[in-house]
């Protein structure tokens, strides 16, 4: 058996940093063969997003700021033509005003909802839209969620809800998308140790109570949701679609 994703175009949304999830994904699919495109939001990010796509050799980066649907169209218009067709795309973008994660939920804004509602949710049905129009062999889109969407998770609050809207996506995107043989699921990460899960409170007793309570008495880190993101991407969960696949050391089925 060949690399599981060998000569695939794999758009990559939503690395920052080397402690990212979505770094932790895209080294897993380099070593599986693919090609990578990443993005960055902006100027402050573009420097990091070019020395790690320098780490991994085939890869390209392209600027996108997520809520603008003008450079969401300009990001797969330039990608179209220089590759004409992609196979998968991983969004793992999310972001909400940090007193609206701090605060109460009854105390979250107007706004905050709405920004957080758009730039964690609304954002894969606009990147999926312009994706699918290149995945004329078919494909698979991915993102990332979290617990914090089916269970009150403390210091988690506007993000809940923006993951569980997420979730629904994925369910009626992936209805749309299938008949087109475009696969749409989702990743349920375990906490993971990144730069914003510095944001969520009291984020080291979560780590301490999953490696304690979960199944496999461990908790997760990159390589993990890259080997899964790996095999979502690839033909070999051709029949999976609308999912939400939990990578948490079975910590989701305890009724604790």
């Amino acid at each position: 058996m060949g690399l599981l994703l060998e000569k695939k175009n794999i758009v990559i949304m939503g690395v920052r940093n080397k402690w990212s999830i979505a770094w932790g994904i895209a080294k897993v699919a380099h070593e599986e063969g693919a090609n990578l495109i990443f993005t960055y939001q902006g100027e402050r990010e573009k420097k990091g997003a070019e020395e790690l796509a320098s780490e991994l050799g085939n890869s390209e980066i392209f600027q996108c700021d997520i809520s603008s649907d003008e450079q969401i169209d300009a990001l797969f218009g330039e990608i179209k033509e220089k590759y004409g067709v992609i196979h998968g795309l991983v969004h793992s973008i999310a972001h909400a005003n940090t007193e609206d994660l701090q605060n109460r939920f009854v105390n979250t804004t107007r706004s905050g909802f709405a920004h957080a509602l758009d730039v964690s949710a609304y954002s894969l049905v606009a990147a999926s839209r312009r994706a699918s129009e290149l995945m004329t062999e078919g494909g698979s889109i991915i993102t990332l969620t979290y617990m914090g969407s089916e269970r009150v998770m403390g210091g988690y609050n506007v993000m809940g809800v923006a993951k569980a809207a997420l979730e629904a996506c994925v369910r009626y995107l992936a209805s749309d998308l299938g008949p087109s043989g475009i696969r749409v699921n989702a990743i349920s990460a375990g906490p993971v140790k990144t730069l914003s899960a510095k944001g969520v409170k009291d984020f080291n007793s979560i780590l301490d109570i999953v490696e304690q309570k979960a199944p496999l008495r461990r908790g997760i880190d990159r390589e993990d949701l890259g080997n899964t993101a790996a095999f979502l991407l690839s033909d070999m969960s051709r029949g999976i679609t609308g999912e939400i696949v939990h990578v948490d050391s079975g910590f989701n089925i305890m009724g604790i």
